[in-house]
């Protein structure tokens, strides 16, 4: 690993932010319950179910649980592409329902799950694509030639910070799966947002990348005093970066808070139902989780 990974990592070990908390929450979510409609004649059970919860402003918050838990649908309520049929979600004190998309757009960013390019944009043409919900309306070319210096300036800016200036001119369908998250998450970051929304963000990525994006939203965060909410299966990635957790099981909160109170094991094996270890982390001293070991066969 390079030097400038490693100071990186230690700095993120460091969990002294250098952005205070305000008090503020950029998210208040009251009772809120989703489910997807259903053709049969009687109603699907509740994806979410009355989830009442607030993500501070400027905190990095890890969105965990098992699979069917409602982590993706969550994600996607917060951020209007998807409709709760009870709740309400207020975003820095404005409800959501009477905002429109474009308006949230410019204060939240998206980073999906499924990253698959069907158009052979450039990597500096996708990147810019996230300026497009500060166009000013007057300035519409029917395509791209609508961009200011300033939107380049920013682009750039962003790739600069997922480090793919080097791939500028890359065509999006023939980059390798991490490349592609780096540019969408850039993408995202050029909207210049203050909430940032990611599911599985460290997918496809190997490890020194999956440790450099973790890296880059906690500085953000410390920098930019960016809201930083993610999705993710991987329990020790959210310990080690997150400022608190968000445990669900069934559509429904189990535990939140700091990942001492959250990654416990009678709690993961209540919600996943396989034993686990928890031990301190050696550099951090915050929890690890590991796998039983295999038990050693008696055959010679």
């Amino acid at each position: 690993m390079s030097g400038k990974s490693q100071s990186r990592t230690a700095e993120t070990m460091s969990r002294e932010p250098m952005c205070a908390l305000t008090g503020r929450h950029a998210y208040d979510v009251q009772s809120v319950q989703f489910r997807y409609q259903s053709n049969e004649s009687h109603a699907a059970s509740w994806i979410l179910d009355n989830l009442s919860f607030h993500v501070q402003e400027c905190e990095v918050l890890g969105i965990v649980g098992p699979n069917g838990s409602g982590k993706t649908s969550l994600l996607k309520v917060l951020a209007r592409l998807m409709i709760p049929q009870q709740g309400r979600i207020d975003l820095f004190g404005r409800d959501v329902a009477s905002m429109r998309q474009r308006e949230i757009a410019r204060i939240v960013g998206v980073v999906q799950q499924d990253t698959q390019q069907l158009f052979p944009f450039t990597v500096a043409e996708t990147v810019l694509m996230g300026r497009f919900p500060h166009r000013p309306r007057d300035r519409w070319a029917g395509g791209f030639g609508w961009e200011s210096r300033e939107d380049v300036a920013i682009a750039e800016q962003a790739m600069m910070t997922m480090d793919i200036v080097h791939l500028t001119h890359r065509v999006v369908t023939g980059l390798s799966g991490g490349e592609r998250q780096r540019t969408v998450i850039a993408r995202a970051l050029a909207q210049t947002p203050k909430v940032l929304l990611l599911d599985e963000p460290t997918a496809f990525l190997d490890l020194e990348h999956q440790i450099e994006i973790s890296s880059v939203l906690r500085r953000l965060r410390d920098e930019r005093g960016l809201t930083v909410v993610l999705v993710s299966h991987d329990l020790n990635l959210v310990s080690q970066y997150c400022d608190r957790i968000l445990l669900l099981d069934h559509g429904r909160v189990v535990r939140l808070g700091p990942p001492k109170e959250v990654i416990e094991p009678e709690v993961l094996e209540f919600v996943y139902r396989c034993r686990v270890l928890v031990d301190p982390h050696p550099g951090s001293g915050l929890p690890r989780v590991t796998l039983p070991g295999r038990p050693v066969s008696s055959k010679t």
